[in-house]
This record gives structure tokens, C-alpha cells and sequence, in this order.
């Protein structure tokens, strides 16, 4: 019964306790390593994009937006050498509001926020300096405004104000641009930065802006003021010209195909202002006019009553004839009228009667202003194709067009461009062979490079990637070091009770013939027996 409990303690010893330190230890690392690799793997998968949140910050700007994402809790990465600010990707525009609400970044300009820090006892001229100062910050901030401008400054020149006009000077502006690489300002944009510059400071004058780019080039010149045009002039003429093109082209295209017909038009236009106002005067005609004024003045002579006068008859008792002004310039004195008789009427009876009639003289004010922008003169050339003819065979050739084909596309572009010979329009259409490659049609982008189609294979081959090193982990490390430790223990061997008590009687009847031996040659030998015991003490056995 005792031995049969004995067994099953033996039984339950741990597996541990039956392998080797070494070895445990090993599998211990070994599992370690899998799990840190495993736990590595997960982070790793669930690790977000990083995306750019800023560039080219200043130094000042730069240490406050790290601040405000430390106490945020928002991680952050630099690239390109620290020019770059990055974030998680989903963080982006969430932060830049948020950097924004704290007026982050604030750029190395300062605008009108100067004026909100005066302290008390500034000066005059250090409140004209700080004005000053504000308004070219402004001013560069806007023109950053723009795509293609990186960075701006300002600079503006204005002059003290005097009380003499001869003395008074107008102020002028020269910005500088750095744009970014790769991109420019056409001349309508930089046209448009001159006008808001000129607009912003009180009388300066468009032609006192000067604008220049990172590599020194100057850009005014560009708006067409040399040229004696404007950037609304020469877009206004080329909107005419490529108008004219389209309609020729597309009028034509349905005979000679597409593709087949080029047209180039060259438009003389007039931008010239001419604006006329005259006033014209009309004489008198022999109609009577409109009465503006009239005076009539009477003196008396004696006490008797003025004799008759005046020639007898029917004439006398007619009323006077209409007063006009004299046209000739024959004296008033030479003309017959109601005035001159009646002055010798009253003369010959002692009295006095003067008559002052005044009529409108006829006016005319015209106010003529000439259309700006008129078309002065049209050369047009238009280039027409072989036509193509395909034979039975499928084999394509090319046949000039004939004399009534051309005729035909010579009067159609005429009707178009409105030819006008006294205008002195000119028009060449001429038919000739192409000579252009044949533009291959795009190919559809495969499936296989679109960017969604390769970021999920990325997904997919980081997952796929994690699980097979996860597997060969377990599968080519962990499964052979458990197989190795599996090997080394004995496996438990079963032993009847009976033949265990013929053992241990067996074992313990060899040692006490092993006793007695050693007893008899101790007594016999003891010599020998000595030097053996020595050996053992100075071997440590």
C-alpha cells in the first residue's frame, strides 16, 4: 500500500522540475521574444500615418506649435532636416484649427496687432514707424495669400505730407517674392498684386510698384505698360484673336474632319479713348424764334397832341413786322422794323418809344466718345489637310482637295471673320499634306498601379507578413525547443511492488557485504586504507 502511494507522488511532479535549467531558461527567452514580436507587430499595424501639418516654420513659431501639441498630447515627427512638421493623419486639420484658435503660427510678419501693444509715451514718429511697419506686414500677408507666393515683404517709401504742392511727393512700394519651386506669376497676377498695393496706400500711383522674385528678375515690366498696352488690353486681343480661330476652325472641321484644319488670325485693334464735344451755334432763319425777353421804354413830348405822321393809307394801321437780328451785320439803323418806326414816330411828335426784343439763339452740344477696342484690320491663315480616302484593300492614301472645295472654305471663312476688303483684311487658305505624329489615345491606368490598389496590397502584405513571422516563431522556434524539452524526460516506467522490494532488498544486501568488506581490509590493511581516504580529502571527492 505504501509503495502504491510512493508512484503516484512520483506522477505528479511538474514537468519543469525534470528538465534542465539551461533549457528552461531558453524557452522562457524563446516565448518572450514571441510575444514581444507579436505585441511589436500589433503597434506597428495599428500605427497611423504621419502627414505634413506645417513647413518652413520659424524658429519662434516652431518651438510654440511644439509646445501647444505637448500639452495637447499630440505625437509629432520632423522631416526634410526639420523644415517639416508632421502629424497623425487624422489629426491634421483638426490641429490646424486648433493652432489656428491660438493664433499659431503668427510668421515673422507682424500686422496690425503692432498698434494693440503702445505703451504709454510713444512718440510721434515711433507711432508713424509702428503704422508704418503694420501696414507692409498687411500687405505681405495678403500677397502670401496667393498660391504661387511662399513668402512676401514690403517695403514702403512715404514721404513726410507738406503744405506746398511743389514740394509734395508721392509714395512708392517694392515688394519681393520668393515663389515656390516650379511656380510663376503671369502678367494679369502680377498686375492684379500692383493694383492691390496701389490700392491700399493713399495716392500711390501704379506705375511707382515695383515687384521682384527670388532671383532678381523684375516683374513689372511684364504688365504690357511699355508696350503701350495694358494686361486687360492684350488679353481683351488675344480673347478676339482665338475667338476667330474657333469659329473657323469649327465651321470647317465638319468637311475636312477633325483635326484636319489649323487657322491662325492676327488682330490689328484700336485701343485708342477719343471722345469729342461741340457745341454749335445756328444763325436766325427767317422763321420767327422763341422770345426770350422783351423791353419797351416811353417818353412823352409837350402838352399838344402830337400831330398825325406816317404815310396815309392802308399800310399805316399794319402792325409791325417781327424784330430780327442782323445776320450781315448791316447797321440796325439800315434795317426796316417795328423798333426804327417807332422811334420816328415818337421823334416826329415830340415823344420817345424804344422797343428791346430779345429771342434764343439756337445751341447744339454734342458728346461723342469712340468705341475702345475696335477692330482696325484681320489677316487670317488657315491650313486645310489632305483629304484621306481608304481603298478596298484597307490601305490609306491621301488626296489634295479640289479647286471647288477650296473655294468653298474660302468663302465660308470669309462670312466667319467678316472679311472687309476696304478694311484691308487679308485671308490665304491653303491645302497641304499633315505631317503631325498621330497622337496615341490614352491608355486606362491598370488596376494594379492605381494608388488605392496599392496601398491596400501594402495593408495586406504587412499583415500577411506579421502572420508569417508570427507562425515561423512558433512553428520553427517554439515547437523544436518544446519537442527537444519533451525528449529529455524520462518517461515514467511502471514497477510491480513486488519486484521493488526484491530490488531495495537486493541493494541492501550489496551494501552490507560492500560494509563488511571494507571493515575487513581496514583491520587487515590499514595502510591502504589510509592512503584512500587521503586521495578523497585532497580531491574534495
Amino acid at each position: 500500500m505504501a509503495v502504491g502511494t510512493s508512484q503516484t507522488g512520483a506522477a505528479r511532479l511538474p514537468l519543469l522540475g525534470l528538465v534542465p535549467n539551461q533549457q528552461v531558461f531558453g524557452l522562457m527567452i524563446g516565448i518572450a521574444a514571441i510575444l514581444a514580436l507579436v505585441a511589436a507587430a500589433w503597434m506597428w499595424g495599428q500605427s497611423s500615418d504621419y502627414r505634413v501639418l506645417y513647413t518652413n516654420l520659424s524658429d519662434r513659431d516652431g518651438g510654440a506649435i511644439i509646445t501647444s501639441l505637448q500639452q495637447m498630447n499630440v505625437p509629432y515627427k520632423f522631416a526634410d532636416g526639420g523644415g517639416a512638421l508632421l502629424v497623425p493623419a487624422n489629426q491634421v486639420h483638426e490641429m490646424r484649427l486648433r493652432l489656428a484658435g491660438q493664433g499659431l503660427p503668427k510668421g515673422g510678419l507682424v500686422g496690425f496687432e503692432l498698434m494693440e501693444s503702445q505703451k504709454l509715451g510713444t512718440s510721434q514718429f515711433q507711432e508713424q514707424v509702428n503704422y508704418q511697419r503694420a501696414l507692409e506686414g498687411e500687405l505681405a500677408r495678403s500677397i502670401q495669400a496667393l498660391s504661387a507666393v511662399q513668402a512676401a515683404r514690403v517695403h514702403l517709401a512715404i514721404s513726410k505730407p507738406s503744405v506746398f504742392v511743389r514740394e509734395q511727393q508721392k509714395p512708392s512700394a517694392s515688394i519681393m517674392l520668393n515663389l515656390h519651386p516650379g511656380r510663376s506669376l503671369d502678367v494679369t497676377q502680377v498686375s492684379a498684386i500692383v493694383h492691390l498695393v496701389s490700392s491700399s496706400i493713399p495716392d500711390l500711383p501704379v506705375k511707382n510698384v515695383n515687384i521682384i522674385d527670388q532671383n532678381g528678375n523684375l516683374l513689372t515690366t511684364q504688365t504690357g505698360n511699355e508696350l503701350g498696352l495694358a494686361p486687360g488690353q492684350l488679353k481683351y486681343l488675344h480673347e478676339v484673336e482665338q475667338s476667330f480661330v474657333k469659329r473657323i476652325e469649327s465651321i470647317i472641321t465638319p468637311i475636312s474632319g477633325m483635326g484636319n484644319v489649323l487657322a491662325q488670325v492676327t488682330a490689328d485693334m484700336d485701343f485708342t479713348q477719343t471722345e469729342n464735344v461741340a457745341e454749335t451755334y445756328t444763325p436766325n432763319q427767317s422763321a420767327p424764334g422763341a422770345m426770350r425777353s422783351q423791353q419797351l421804354s416811353e417818353a412823352g413830348g409837350g402838352g399838344a397832341s402830337a400831330p398825325a405822321s406816317g404815310i396815309p393809307g392802308a399800310l399805316t394801321n399794319q402792325p409791325a413786322a417781327n424784330a430780327t437780328a442782323p445776320v450781315t451785320g448791316t447797321p440796325a439803323a439800315a434795317q426796316p422794323g417795328a423798333a426804327t418806326q417807332t422811334a420816328q414816330s415818337g421823334a416826329a411828335s415830340g415823344g420817345r418809344r424804344d422797343s428791346t426784343v430779345n429771342y434764343e439763339v439756337d445751341k447744339t452740344i454734342r458728346h461723342t466718345r469712340q468705341p475702345v477696342g475696335t477692330i482696325k484690320r484681320l489677316s487670317v491663315a488657315v491650313v486645310v489637310n489632305h483629304r484621306k480616302q481608304v481603298d478596298t484593300e484597307g490601305k490609306v492614301t491621301t488626296k489634295p482637295l479640289e479647286a471647288a472645295e477650296l473655294e468653298q472654305i474660302n468663302a465660308l471663312v470669309k462670312e466667319v471673320m467678316g472679311y472687309n476688303k476696304e478694311r484691308g483684311d487679308s485671308l490665304n487658305v491653303t491645302n497641304s499634306a499633315f505631317s503631325l505624329p498621330e497622337v496615341e489615345p490614352a491608355t486606362e491606368v491598370p488596376l494594379w498601379k492605381q494608388p488605392e490598389t496599392i496601398a491596400t496590397a501594402k495593408d495586406i502584405g504587412r499583415n500577411v507578413l506579421i502572420a508569417g513571422i508570427v507562425l515561423f516563431l512558433v512553428l520553427g522556434v517554439l515547437r523544436p525547443v518544446l519537442t527537444k524539452l519533451s525528449e529529455a524526460v524520462p518517461a515514467p516506467v511502471y514497477i510491480p511492488a513486488a519486484e521493488q522490494a526484491a530490488a531495495a532488498g537486493q541493494q541492501q544486501s550489496g551494501f552490507d557485504d560492500n560494509l563488511t568488506a571494507v571493515k575487513q581490509m581496514a583491520r587487515q590493511e590499514p595502510q591502504i586504507v589510509a592512503n584512500v581516504v587521503k586521495d578523497w580529502v585532497a580531491g574534495n571527492e
